[in-house]
């Protein structure tokens, strides 16, 4: 007899957009998706910060971006910045989570994302939640003299009474070095309800900004706060990093890209080649084509220009390498 799979759990999906750089990321991310996930059963949602006393400027989707999120069938749901605002905009992504529907799993994606494949090829178990491993040791810092990575990790755990530190540790890498703690990119996470994620998330990043532990005392937190609280929301619900059947994320279902010129420099053809096409259409070009980035990477052909330069020359060691590349190619636009 032949066992069939588990019908998945439906959940919706997210991202932040807003006037400027975002809005036109979020054509990309929207398109890519509806693209690669024709089937999907979920609600395609991208948050809108509102005006208010945390912005001194237009945070509002413009209407010819808002009119194509919306004919791709994304639903514009407007949040309110309580907290983070224009100081930390970063803090979109933890106060956007209340404005989700409430126990209805979820699974936020950073706005410069595209997709390549269905969501379907990744194995959620939303009652333990992760985030992207794409990341490199940017926090902390720790002092010459100390403390070091275990004191300052181990701090924030006891700060909110989170049992299991030792848990979390990989202790198939070094003591004192950075990956042995667990520390994700928060490019995407997950959860089961973004009601209790999303006030989690905000308590714990913003008595992290206002109480720091002392052990915190040299620590930059911007930009870095939303980063540095993720892993102890996570540890707080079950979760931990993300296993094998997450590994379409940042594979080849999803590809966080961070900014156009990188996209071309260094990502799939997969990718490229989706987003050349879903902004190929002329009602979309007419739109995009006032981003710049996007006027002349994709539209003039410069990406593949650049493409083809680093092909030619090597990939560089390090992305701060690469993006001195692009630089003087005079290409690192955002």
């Amino acid at each position: 007899m032949t066992v069939k799979p588990l019908k998945s759990q439906p959940f919706n999906v997210f991202c932040i957009a807003q006037s400027g750089r975002l809005e036109y990321e979020a054509i990309l991310f929207v398109l890519s998706f509806r693209a690669a996930n024709p089937d999907f059963a979920g609600r395609l949602l991208v948050a809108e910060p509102q005006p208010g006393s945390r912005w001194s400027e237009e945070v509002r989707i413009s209407g010819p971006v808002r009119a194509i999120l919306e004919a791709a069938g994304a639903e514009i749901v407007p949040f309110e910045s309580k907290v983070f605002g224009q100081s930390y905009p970063y803090g979109n992504k933890i106060e956007a989570l209340a404005a989700l529907p409430a126990g209805e799993p979820f699974v936020f994606f950073d706005t410069d994302t595209v997709f390549t494949g269905a969501l379907s090829e990744v194995g959620f178990d939303f009652t333990k939640p992760s985030a992207s491993m794409r990341r490199t040791g940017t926090w902390p810092e720790p002092p010459l003299y100390g403390p070091g990575y275990t004191a300052i990790w181990k701090s924030l755990y006891d700060k909110f009474g989170l049992d299991g530190f030792e848990d979390t540790l990989d202790l198939s890498q070094p003591d004192e070095y950075w990956r042995r703690y667990m520390y994700f990119n928060a490019g995407w996470f997950f959860g089961a309800d973004p009601a209790e994620f999303g006030a989690r998330f905000l308590r714990y990043a913003r008595e992290i900004r206002d109480e720091a532990p002392d052990e915190l005392a040299c620590q930059s937190l911007d930009p870095w706060l939303d980063q540095v609280a993720l892993p102890l929301v996570i540890h707080s619900f079950g979760g931990g990093r993300p296993g094998p059947e997450l590994d379409g994320l940042d594979g080849s279902v999803s590809c966080h890209y961070r900014a156009l010129p990188l996209l071309y420099a260094r990502e799939s053809d997969a990718a490229i080649e989706m987003v050349e096409a879903v902004v190929a259409p002329n009602p979309i070009k007419k739109v995009l084509k006032a981003y710049e980035p996007a006027k002349k990477l994709i539209y003039q052909g410069k990406g593949r220009k650049l493409r083809a330069l680093i092909a030619e020359e090597g990939m560089p060691r390090t992305e701060k390498m690469l993006r001195n590349r692009i630089k003087r190619a005079k290409l690192w636009l955002r």
